[in-house]
């Protein structure tokens, strides 16, 4: 199977190339690298001409993080897509390999959450048998093309930032597909500060998370896990002096209220659940 690995950038160029370089470095021979310069006003072209054997995609305008991994899936012809973040590289040359082994040997997958390290998690850990988990994270995870399309690929969110990962997987868990972690299979995020702001970004993740709720939780759960959400994200806030950013997500969340009935398409009572258990328990 063909593998894409799609790497999405702005304003990244000090730390670009190491994600570059260690996608180039992975052992698997069927596999394409592509880039895309979400309208980066830094050095990144410079970086580009670096590694002429890369695609690259350029926006002119910032289409942000989801319209930038959807035209790469979209418009690719490979069977897989490893998404892998600007900040983020691997570790030891085999990840890729190690996943498509798993989607060959297991047609019911259709995504695989890969162990993420950072620097407040720097330890690897030994490989073990792949489980069952409830999303991935977007630095570093496998798709399986062809059921991505069937459920519509990554749908947008009110805010720029947070939920897309659960949102599409809750959509695939609906739909009979499963998604595994990798336990030991590990990616490296940085969590480079640079090109964020943390009060944006958490409201934006307030915003989204209200909204994923809004959009896919079926009734009559709809009328308290909303409201629960909500308490949840102000507790938060207080607790953890982003109480300002917090009330900002909320109040663009209820503007949004009139787009988001338009697109709430809830998942099945037993999938709703289920994702909620494996989520609790860290399954």
């Amino acid at each position: 199977m063909k593998v894409l690995i799609g790497i999405t950038t702005h304003n990244r160029a000090d730390i670009l190339a190491k994600s570059i370089q260690s996608a180039l470095a992975q052992d698997y021979p069927d596999k394409e690298i592509a880039v895309f310069d979400d309208a980066s006003s830094d050095d990144t072209p410079r970086v580009r001409a670096r590694f002429p054997m890369v695609s690259w995609y350029r926006a002119e305008r910032n289409m942000g993080l989801l319209a930038a991994r959807n035209k790469m899936m979209r418009e690719t012809d490979a069977d897989l897509y490893f998404s892998l973040d600007d900040d983020a590289w691997f570790l030891n040359g085999d990840e890729v390999s190690r996943g498509v082994a798993v989607m060959n040997e297991r047609s019911e997958v259709a995504a695989l959450a890969y162990d993420i390290l950072s620097p407040d998690r720097p330890n690897p850990i030994e490989r073990g048998a792949p489980r069952k988990t409830h999303m991935f994270i977007g630095c570093g995870h496998m798709l399986r093309l062809s059921t991505v399309a069937g459920v519509g690929y990554y749908t947008p969110s009110p805010g720029m930032y947070g939920s897309e990962e659960q949102d599409l997987c809750i959509r695939l868990l609906d739909q009979g597909s499963e998604i595994l972690f990798l336990p030991g299979v590990h990616v490296w995020h940085d969590r480079t500060m640079l090109a964020r702001d943390s009060a944006s970004q958490h409201a934006s993740g307030v915003c989204n998370d209200l909204s994923f709720a809004f959009r896919r939780s079926p009734f009559p759960m709809f009328f308290w896990i909303v409201p629960a959400k909500m308490l949840s994200h102000i507790r938060f806030g207080v607790t953890h002096d982003l109480l300002k950013p917090c009330l900002n997500g909320i109040r663009v969340f209820f503007r949004r209220i009139p787009e988001l009935i338009l697109t709430r398409k809830p998942v099945r009572t037993a999938v709703y659940k289920e994702f909620r258990r494996r989520r609790q328990s860290n399954v």
